[in-house]
């Protein structure tokens, strides 16, 4: 008899620790979901502080020798450092209207971030969450209301609509297919055309997919460099220009008819003159300069507004010496007057008319740079490269903008002009030396 309460008590007792394990798994469970929930920032309500956001129980377990290993950086140009994801940043893309800017990383988490907070003390941004999957590149429509991700283990893009709600902030709503899958290497580059009529897809092996905006494929290009290294569309949304284990850049024009049918992809011009093959590239915002990065350790800068169906070819403007290595990026100001080139976790800035080194940053990231790009105004520099995004004053902008306008009054011949430049000039000045104080401060 007693041995059968005992055999009773133990199997009630089992249940009870069975039922406490489950209840506090739940619990734990409850308490992940909260902490992420008030993870989630808004561009009105929630902001990312300065400090990394609310953390998990979990992560105050971190060994010290982990915390010791936390990457911190900081430089006289340095605006902000943008921290809210929990992944390293693969790609950062600023939107048409300059208001926000994008980053996604591999915590399967898309971050919108209002730029008018760059110098705040306070970052805000959006939380857009990619179901089942992470992005490694991200690209704004051209009218700033929906994105486009490339998806790491989907291999294909999937759309984003940003919805308005009542309140200012916005709503993420994923299309309910995603493109098919086409590409049979991995993915360099995305982009939608400032037009609006087409989207690419560039993979490592010599591909270019040109597609509708319903998943489509109106053409596909071989780019014949044996492998290609960077691929991207211009801001005009005309050309589609590509880069790889050749010395030269590739440029085509993707052609639409009156009515805005697709018509055709023909070859427009090609960039010659490096020695090596050629890490990246980019636009001015009006297309009409290019600047490259290459193996041969030069950047080039290209005029590259010409009448390429008159046989008229790009022509080299300057020809500078630099630091590079392999997935070393390249970015130029909208303007045109500032190049910016990265080498590993470095990054070096050039005057663009005369290639003099202007600025130089080190060790930025604790991992190599993955995306650099200027915002629209030409304000700011920013890079991605871990889990952090940095965002620096375009400091020499400012002072080739006002050295540019200094030549222009000195040619003025109508008064109103001198008075108008003359404003201006002061604005810039003043905003150069209220950033310069800041970065002494």
């Amino acid at each position: 008899m007693e041995a059968s309460a005992l055999v009773a008590l133990t199997l009630i007792l089992g249940a009870l620790v069975v039922l406490v394990a489950l209840a506090v798994g739940k619990r734990k469970e409850e308490i992940r979901e909260e902490a992420e929930q008030a993870a989630e920032f808004t561009a009105e309500g929630s902001v990312v502080k300065g400090a990394a956001p609310k953390k998990q129980k979990q992560d105050k377990l971190r060994s010290r020798k982990d915390k010791a290993a936390q990457h911190t950086f900081s430089h006289p140009l340095l605006a902000a450092s943008l921290k809210a994801h929990g992944g390293n940043v693969t790609c950062i893309d600023f939107s048409s209207n300059g208001k926000y800017l994008a980053s996604c990383a591999d915590d399967r988490t898309v971050r919108i971030w209002s730029t008018k907070d760059f110098l705040e003390r306070e970052h805000k941004c959006l939380r857009a969450n990619v179901e089942l999957d992470h992005a490694t590149l991200v690209r704004f429509s051209p009218d700033s209301r929906a994105f486009i991700t490339w998806l790491a283990n989907g291999d294909s893009i999937r759309i984003f609509k940003m919805i308005k709600k009542d309140d200012g902030t916005f709503s993420f709503k994923a299309a309910a297919e995603d493109f098919p899958q086409k590409h049979k290497a991995p993915i360099l580059n995305i982009g939608i055309a400032e037009t609006g009529k087409f989207i690419m897809s560039a993979s490592t092996d010599t591909c270019i997919h040109i597609w509708d905006l319903k998943g489509e494929i109106l053409a596909s290009i071989n780019t014949n460099q044996m492998t290609n290294s960077y691929a991207s569309i211009s801001p005009c949304g005309r050309f589609v220009a590509s880069c790889g284990f050749t010395p030269d850049v590739k440029v085509w024009e993707v052609c639409f008819g009156k009515g805005g049918e697709f018509k055709e992809v023909v070859r427009a011009f090609d960039l010659k003159g490096h020695s090596a093959g050629v890490h990246s590239f980019a636009f001015s915002n009006d297309s009409h300069r290019m600047v490259t990065v290459s193996k041969d350790g030069t950047w080039k800068l290209w005029n590259t507004n010409v009448e390429y169906k008159k046989q008229q070819d790009p022509y080299l403007l300057k020809t500078v010496p630099c630091v590079t290595s392999e997935g070393s990026r390249a970015a130029l100001s909208p303007d045109g007057r500032v190049v910016a080139i990265s080498d590993g976790s470095n990054v070096a800035l050039y005057s663009a008319a005369s290639g003099q080194l202007e600025e130089e940053m080190h060790g930025i990231h604790s991992e190599e740079i993955t995306d650099l790009r200027f915002d629209i105004n030409g304000r700011f520099l920013v890079s991605s490269g871990d889990k952090a995004v940095r965002v620096f004053h375009n400091t020499p902008g400012y002072r080739a903008a006002i050295g540019d306008m200094k030549d222009m009054l000195k040619k003025a011949q109508n008064e109103a002009m001198k008075q108008r430049l003359e404003q201006q000039i002061k604005e810039a000045q003043s905003a150069l030396d209220a950033v310069l104080a800041a970065s002494v401060d």
